[in-house]
C-alpha cells in the first residue's frame, strides 16, 4: 500500500511521483517487458468492484512466474465500510491469505489507518509511506536524475529551480527536462540556465489565483490557493498580490 505519511514542514502528506517511481521499479523487477499483457493487470478503484481485483489477484499466472495487480484511486476502497455484505469483504479475504505469485499493489493518497484495509497490509504486506521530500532530499533527487545523465549543476542552480519550480516533483521533471533540452552539449547546469529555461511557476500560480477571484470561480480560487501553499510561498506575498488586485480594481471601478 503506497499511500500518504506525515511531511515535513510545509510540504504535502503524499507525493504521488514518488509512489509511481518505485511502481515502476516493481513492474521492471518482475515483469519482462514483453510479458506485460500476462504479467500486470491495472484497475482504477473509482471504477471496479474490489471483489473483481480480489479475484484478479488470487489467479494463478500463466506462463509467467509472478503477476502484478495495481490498483489506482485505491483511496476509493479505503473509505467503504466493512460491514457484512460490503463489496470490500472479498479484497479482505484476499489480503488475510495473500497469494505468493502476485504483487497486490494499492496506490492511496489518502488511507484511514483505523480502517480494516489499512490494517489488513499493515499485518500481512507492507505500507510505503510517500510525502513530499524536504529540500535536501528534493536537492538529492535532482541531482541524481541529472547525474544519470553525466549532467552537473551547482547548489545556487538547483535553490533558483526549487524557489521557480516548487516541491512537486512532476512539476520537477518537467523543469529538469526542459534544462537538459536547454543545456545539450554542455554537463553543467548553472543559475542563468535555470532562469533562462524554467518558468517561474509559482508566479504564473499567483496570477491564476487573482482571476479566479476577479470571476467570483471560488473552487478555482482554492486550487490555485492550495498550488501555492505547497510551494511554500509565503502569506504575505499571496496577500500583496491579492491586495494589488483589489487596488487596481477599485481604480478602474472608480474611473
Amino acid at each position: 500500500l503506497f499511500t500518504a505519511g506525515k511531511p515535513p514542514w510545509k510540504k504535502e502528506d503524499y507525493e504521488p511521483y514518488l509512489a509511481d517511481e518505485a511502481v515502476d521499479k516493481i513492474i521492471r523487477a518482475y515483469v519482462d517487458p514483453g510479458m506485460h499483457d500476462l504479467a500486470l493487470t491495472t484497475f482504477y478503484a473509482d471504477e471496479t468492484d474490489p471483489g473483481r481485483v480480489a479475484e484478479e489477484a488470487m489467479t494463478l499466472p500463466f506462463l509467467v512466474k509472478k503477476r502484478i495487480v495495481l490498483v489506482r484511486n485505491a483511496n476509493a476502497y479505503m473509505e467503504m465500510a466493512t460491514e457484512k455484505r460490503s463489496p470490500v469483504l472479498p479484497l479482505l479475504e484476499c489480503l488475510e491469505s495473500p497469494p505468493e505469485s502476485t504483487i497486490l499493489i494499492l496506490l492511496a493518497p489518502v488511507a484511514d489507518k483505523r480502517k480494516r484495509l489499512y490494517k489488513a497490509f499493515e499485518k500481512n504486506g507492507m505500507i510505503v509511506e510517500c510525502p513530499q521530500l524536504d529540500d535536501r532530499a528534493l536537492e538529492n533527487w535532482i541531482r541524481k536524475n541529472l547525474s544519470d545523465l553525466n549532467i552537473t549543476i551547482d547548489s545556487q542552480a538547483i535553490a533558483t529551480l526549487i524557489d521557480r519550480v516548487g516541491s512537486r516533483l512532476s512539476d520537477m521533471k518537467n523543469a529538469l527536462n526542459l534544462l537538459i533540452s536547454y543545456v545539450s552539449g554542455r554537463n553543467k547546469i548553472t543559475e542563468a540556465d535555470v532562469l533562462a529555461a524554467c518558468a517561474d511557476v509559482a508566479e504564473s500560480t499567483v496570477w491564476a489565483l487573482t482571476n479566479a477571484i476577479a470571476q467570483s470561480d471560488t473552487g478555482a480560487s482554492l486550487e490555485a490557493l492550495h498550488e501555492l501553499i505547497s510551494m511554500n510561498i509565503v502569506p504575505d506575498e499571496i496577500i500583496g498580490t491579492i491586495n494589488w488586485l483589489l487596488e487596481n480594481a477599485y481604480r478602474a471601478h472608480a474611473e
